[in-house]
């Protein structure tokens, strides 16, 4: 009897034995293609995953009930990927799956209909387990003859009726409609909802506070949204240069090269900003279609990704492109999967790091552009790199691998170093654009004066404004106010579920935890009873205000962070009103700092360059070196030459020095040292072990403290050292205790096996949860 293995990408999420349909001939089915198995009384959506000759003793097998298309969805090297990155992350088959594929092909309801007298004109998978097997084996001649077909009813197509806001907050509704302003917080948080959900989350009463906003304007009801629609990609297009530098015609020239290479070497493309890397990608990919092979280019956010799409479609304007991101609606999401199935020529593919798992066909070249960005790492449901999952990709398609970036992780230039991996370097701007002067301002000299500015910075302000120049100013920090504080009892008020500040938030007048969202009308009573609250600090709302007071009138001001960019479509209406110098000055977070090009700006102010600076993180430093440089490249890169003013309180910090420089070696070979010092990657291979407990669990602590003992053993015996456990910086998230361990070993697969043990050693204790993070980003 032939044997299968078909993983569930849904609960349980095993991979489970089943046996070949009788009725089927033995080569009638291969892996990656998706079948119905029985389950219980139900039939659940699975995928082959290879045939097997191992039985469970004692066990009688079910058959495969039906196949669910003619011909496998997932081609073997995707399957290998699905499993490489099932055993790096020790997570189920089926967890994989059900990351990678859309939500219609793995929650599909599947039923089939027949053209046939014999037979109804529909049936569902259990009625098919009811078929005796005469009529199953005259059923599977109807399907080779094309008379039995799949119908598959995707939920995520359904059509439904979604509510969106039409505006941003402050919203024109009584203090007193309590119903009116829960639902209208709802669709802040969470997006565009169908009403169903709405009615689900919020009871049936909604529909009246609904049927009164959707009247007065404040939301309208429409079809589901697609989110960054190509057409409404609307960044500054850069156009194609006349003719390459020489840097960039050398860097091509090595390039090409290696991608005409049996097996193409990974390439580190190091260019500081504006030095036109994105024209690079494209004469590559140009080559990689002339071989008949297909394109990924990939940023980390979709404002980037939208810039690099208008780039790719002004190359390329009688090629289709596609573009895609998580954002994307689900209909559009699997349309554009199946596209990539097709056997239709060579494809061009322009998206963030979800991208990465379409099934494309022959891929000659995957770039990731600004590859040191953090966004890359997924640490949310299935934790992945995408650095690493494009290097497996690259590897198995004998692709050409671009990393490109102007600050580059430290690993990634540590193994450039070494010759792990190849580089080129363009060191110069193209065209007549520099690199802008940087100046320090030291905060414990010049004090704030005009909100977080000091007289130096607002004084520059004002005189780019007068010139008709524009200016970006960058605090990390989005609200009005990160701390409220209580003048009677002189506490900060907190998030009772996660222990941290909240912020306060002057358009919606509430208090915000960042997260969990857990939020309170504002003003409120303290838990002492007063009233008597001091905002402190500043946060871009409060910059934005303070803004329009002391420039000169008719100024305009834009704010870009992630609260008034939630409505789709309004981050692209931001950056499309600045590049066409619809406002001069724009505020925002280190959104801002990434990738964009507006040849007008001249001036770029960080009020806080010491945040994030002395966090507890070994990648503090570097990340603050490359927020600034990246941040800092927005300034002169048209004709005008740049000034860029950094405000900091500890202007002996080494860190400066290479960031006024812009001198990247300098700051790697300082940083390296330290690194090679306290045994941090590159030195290393990092796991973060995250651990946490219900608050209201009193021998929470105590029983983490037993399960680490284990941990430790596990690590002397395989050389992994443990730190910890200790207390995560964010103590407490979401009503939940949290601890973390930090391993350090010489290789994955050591970390692995000591977590392994741990997590063998869980079910004593069923309130705790676990996670390991390989290469962890955040270690909050």
């Amino acid at each position: 009897m032939k044997l299968w293995h078909v993983a569930l990408p849904c609960a349980p999420f095993q991979t489970l034995t089943y046996a070949h349909p009788s009725c089927f001939p033995a080569d009638s089915l291969q892996p990656g293609q998706r079948v119905l198995v029985p389950l219980g009384r139900s039939t659940r959506l699975g995928v082959l995953v290879r045939e097997t000759d191992d039985a469970p003793e004692g066990v009688t097998l079910k058959e495969i009930v039906w196949p669910a298309e003619q011909s496998p969805l997932l081609d073997e090297r995707y399957m290998k990927l699905a499993e490489n990155l099932a055993a790096r992350q020790m997570l189920p088959l089926g967890r994989i799956l059900e990351v990678l594929l859309p939500h219609g092909f793995r929650t599909v309801k599947i039923s089939f209909r027949l053209f046939d007298k014999e037979f109804p004109s529909r049936m569902s998978g259990i009625e098919l387990t009811r078929c005796s097997t005469e009529e199953r084996i005259r059923l599977h001649e109807l399907w080779t003859e094309g008379k039995m077909q799949v119908s598959a009813k995707r939920v995520a197509q359904k059509e439904q009726e979604y509510c969106f806001l039409t505006q941003d907050p402050p919203w024109p509704v009584r203090p007193s409609a309590k119903r009116q302003k829960k639902l209208l917080e709802y669709l802040w948080e969470h997006g565009p909802t169908p009403r169903p959900a709405l009615t689900r989350e919020l009871g049936a009463d909604v529909s009246t506070p609904l049927k009164t906003l959707v009247t007065n304007g404040v939301i309208r009801l429409g079809a589901a949204p697609q989110y960054g629609d190509p057409e409404d990609c609307a960044c500054e297009r850069i156009p194609d240069t006349p003719a390459l530098s020489g840097e960039q015609a050398t860097s091509l020239e090595q390039l090409l090269g290696a991608m005409r290479s049996e097996h193409p070497k990974p390439h580190l493309v190091f260019g500081v900003t504006g030095s036109g890397k994105t024209l690079v990608y494209l004469k590559l990919a140009e080559e990689a279609l002339s071989q008949g092979k297909s394109v990924l280019l990939l940023a980390p956010e979709v404002a980037l990704a939208c810039h690099l799409y208008r780039a790719v479609k002004t190359h390329f304007p009688d090629r289709d492109v596609l573009l895609y991101h998580g954002y994307q609606g689900p209909a559009t999401r699997e349309t554009s999967f199946l596209s990539c199935t097709a056997e239709n020529g060579p494809k061009i593919i322009v998206g963030t790091r979800s991208a990465l798992f379409l099934p494309v066909p022959r891929l000659g070249l995957i770039v990731l552009d600004e590859e040191h960005d953090g966004s890359f790492k997924q640490e949310e449901r299935m934790p992945y790199q995408a650095k690493e999952v494009a290097h497996f990709r690259a590897c198995s398609d004998r692709a050409l691998l671009v990393l490109g970036s102007a600050t580059p992780d430290l690993k990634t230039f540590q193994a450039a170093r070494q010759g792990a991996i190849s580089s080129v370097t363009m060191e110069h701007r193209v065209g007549a654009g520099t690199l802008p002067d940087i100046t320090l301002v030291d905060l414990r000299v010049e004090k704030e004066s005009v909100g977080p500015l000091t007289p130096t910075a607002a004084e520059a302000l004002r005189h780019v404004v007068e010139k008709g120049e524009q200016a970006i100013i960058m605090l990390n920090r989005r609200g009005y106010a990160p701390l409220v504080y209580c003048l009677d009892c002189h506490s900060v008020m907190r998030c009772p579920h996660c222990d941290v500040g909240l912020t306060y938030h002057k358009n919606r007048e509430q208090l915000v935890c960042h997260y969990c969202g857990y939020s309170l009308d504002f003003p409120c009573r303290c838990t002492c009873g007063s009233s008597n609250f001091l905002p402190m600090g500043e946060g871009t709302e409060s910059i934005e205000e303070t803004l329009s007071t002391v420039l000169p009138a008719g100024t305009g001001v834009l704010r870009m962070d992630r609260d008034s960019t939630r409505r789709p479509g309004r981050m692209e209406e931001i950056l499309d009103a600045f590049a066409r110098q619809e406002a001069q000055v724009l505020v925002g977070t280190q959104m801002l700092s990434k990738g964009h090009h507006f040849p007008n700006v001249t001036l770029v102010a960080v009020p806080d360059g010491d945040m994030g600076l002395n966090l507890p993180d070994y990648r503090a430093a570097e990340r603050t070196f490359q927020l600034l440089v990246q941040v800092a490249g927005r300034a002169g890169r048209g004709e005008k030459p740049g000034n860029v003013l950094i405000q900091t309180r500890d202007p002996e910090h080494y860190c400066w020095k290479y960031v006024r420089e812009n001198d990247y070696a300098g700051f790697f070979e300082h940083e390296v040292v330290l690194r090679k010092k306290y045994a941090y990657p590159p030195f290393v291979h990092l796991g973060l072990v995250r651990m946490n407990y219900p608050k209201e669990w009193e021998d929470g602590e105590a029983r983490i403290m037993d399960l680490v003992q284990g941990l430790c053993e596990a690590g002397a015996r395989l050389g992994v050292r443990v730190l910890g456990p200790a207390p995560a910086p964010i103590a407490q998230l979401r009503g939940r205790k949290r601890f973390q361990c930090l391993l350090k070993g010489k290789d994955w697969p050591s970390i692995r096996k000591v977590y392994a043990h741990l997590y063998n050693s869980l079910s004593r204790y069923t309130k705790i949860r676990l996670s390991l993070d390989l290469d962890p980003v955040n270690m909050l």
